[in-house]
């Protein structure tokens, strides 16, 4: 401001000696930035490390978490215990051989349990009977690689980033596994017994939480398209496994 000649107020910085130049750091300069460095954040490592990882990525790969492969009883108790540890841990892991042979000896119990079967089984000579057998186990061994591999194609269509040996292998486990307790109460009473459908229809809703929950671990699906990957296998068991024995 000045009045009338005279200057008033203004900056009040020493005004630098004539002819001497002012130092000025080139990253001060208009378009020019300074960096600044930010430090590490350390994460926690142990079983508190699980936590991070823990997030629906909507699609993206899923990181290559190093685990190891569980035997085989501690497969199949860790379905039921704790499905979704057990999914988890074995996502890279294929699981042909319990999968496969737990389908036969269901395929060879199905025989004794349900039906007419069972009486042409045990009032018919050796080899029809072997025959009968054997082809209840393989029949059931395609049925589930049918299954497993249709609900395979419906996770990744919908965006998931599973592989089909795990995929196929866990979900003929779970189909088997979780109708197991039907398939023993019906030695013992008949198929049309009330109890026996009830726990059919039990073991049916099991058998769709456990499905969903494995392809939520090994796809990365949200639940609702984990469920909807599911449903046509769901549908499938429920029209050719157990409404004709249900039935």
């Amino acid at each position: 401001m000045r009045l009338r000649g005279i200057k008033i107020g203004g900056d009040r910085r020493p005004a630098a000696p004539a002819g001497q130049a002012v130092a000025v750091d080139p990253a001060d300069e208009p378009g020019h930035t300074r960096s600044f460095t930010v430090p590490e954040m350390s994460l926690p490592e142990g079983p508190e490390a699980e936590e991070h990882v823990a997030v629906y990525r909507a699609g993206q790969p899923h990181p290559q978490v190093g685990s190891e492969r569980l035997p085989w009883r501690e497969l199949l108790r860790g379905i039921v215990r704790h499905p979704t540890r057990t999914f988890a841990q074995m996502r890279a892991h294929q699981v042909w051989g319990p999968a496969l042979v737990v389908s036969a000896v269901y395929g060879l119990l199905a025989s004794f349990a349900f039906g007419d079967t069972s009486s042409e089984v045990l009032h018919s000579t050796f080899a029809v009977a072997l025959t009968i057998l054997l082809s209840s186990a393989v029949g059931f061994v395609v049925a589930g690689l049918m299954f497993g591999s249709v609900t395979h194609v419906l996770a990744r269509r919908l965006g998931g980033d599973g592989s089909y040996a795990p995929t196929v292998g866990l979900a003929m486990l779970i189909s088997w596994l979780t109708d197991a307790p039907r398939l023993l109460l019906a030695f013992f009473l008949p198929s049309g017994n009330a109890v026996v459908q009830l726990l059919g229809w039990v073991t049916w809703a099991l058998c769709a939480w456990l499905l969903a929950s494995m392809l939520r671990q090994l796809h990365d699906l949200p639940w609702g398209k984990a469920l909807t990957a599911a449903s046509l296998q769901l549908v499938m068991l429920l029209v050719v496994i157990k409404l004709p024995t249900l039935g």
